[in-house]
């Protein structure tokens, strides 16, 4: 018993992310919640705008993707898209110049879990700096860490701000309107 409470501290910021997720659903449940609902419908774009800051962090990205659920069904989602996507990029460029190094103690220990490192050696050298650029990008344009998409492209390339800033614009923007098209549609 002892030994797994020690492996589930071993990734801290892992189990408070899964945490904020778990605890992101029970907050924004229909069923749970709709004062808080009421309280998010009139704030409209400043809404989102927030909700694109918070959609970059770890932490809050849930929360930020329940926000953008919620909104989106009385935003227009092409304009709310852009304003997230410019809230999601400050946040990013905060990461990128300020806080990108507070996920690598974890992103080193787990590169060296045997399950990574089985995966990593199966892709081919040549092609496994591109597939880490595409992961980052990925993870930027996506509700988990951004933090974890920085690191990525931090190690693997040598990234501009300015280049990173169009970058996480793109694809934050791109992942921000799904979202809200999927909150569009229910």
């Amino acid at each position: 018993m002892q030994k797994k409470r020690v492996e589930v501290l071993t990734y801290p910021k892992l189990a408070i992310l899964i945490a904020t997720y778990i605890l992101a659903y029970i907050i924004f449940s229909d069923n749970l919640n709709t004062q808080f609902h009421n309280f998010l419908i009139p704030l409209g774009y400043i809404g989102i705008f927030i909700a694109g800051i918070l959609y970059t962090f770890g932490f809050t990205s849930a929360i930020a993707t329940a926000i953008l659920l919620i909104l989106a069904g009385d935003q227009n989602i092409f304009l709310a898209a852009i304003i997230g996507g410019i809230g999601a990029m400050i946040g990013d460029l905060t990461i990128f110049k300020f806080i990108r190094h507070s996920v690598d103690d974890e992103f080193k220990n787990l590169t060296k879990e045997k399950v990574v490192i089985y995966l990593t050696s199966k892709v081919p050298k040549k092609i496994k700096k591109h597939l880490v650029v595409i992961l980052g990008y990925i993870i930027l344009s996506s509700p988990l860490p951004d933090e974890i998409g920085v690191s990525l492209l931090a190690s693997y390339t040598k990234i501009s701000e300015k280049m990173f800033a169009v970058v996480s614009y793109i694809t934050n923007t791109i992942g921000i309107l799904i979202i809200l098209v999927i909150g569009n549609s229910l």
